[in-house]
């Protein structure tokens, strides 16, 4: 069924009504990537524990540990959903981090 799941794609830190990247270190365009899918999922009515795979992509992997910590702390280090990193150099609005997740409904 289609419906089981909710798909958040390409999504950076970015003032999404406006279109324009707000650009910060690679911690800070994580926390604020992760609070969007927060939101998002405060919408959807579904818990953080319901996101079963996360893709994160940073222009520059040397950022990971950066974003590693900013994600830990979105998961209150408890269980961690399936994730890829990978390295994407031009990322929109010259962002530092894009994430994509799956959300079981």
């Amino acid at each position: 069924m289609d419906d089981q799941y909710a798909f958040l794609s390409g999504l950076v830190a970015a003032d999404f009504p406006a279109g324009v990247a707000v650009l910060g270190d690679a911690a800070a365009e994580t926390r604020a990537v992760l609070q969007t899918i927060g939101k998002i999922l405060d919408e959807l009515k579904l818990s953080r524990d319901r996101i079963v795979k996360v893709e994160v992509h940073l222009s520059d992997l040397d950022d990971f540990d950066a974003m590693d910590a900013a994600y830990r702390d979105f998961f209150d280090g408890k269980d961690f959903p399936a994730r890829t990193t990978v390295e994407s150099r031009r990322l929109f609005g010259d962002s530092k981090v894009e994430i994509t997740c799956q959300v079981r409904r």
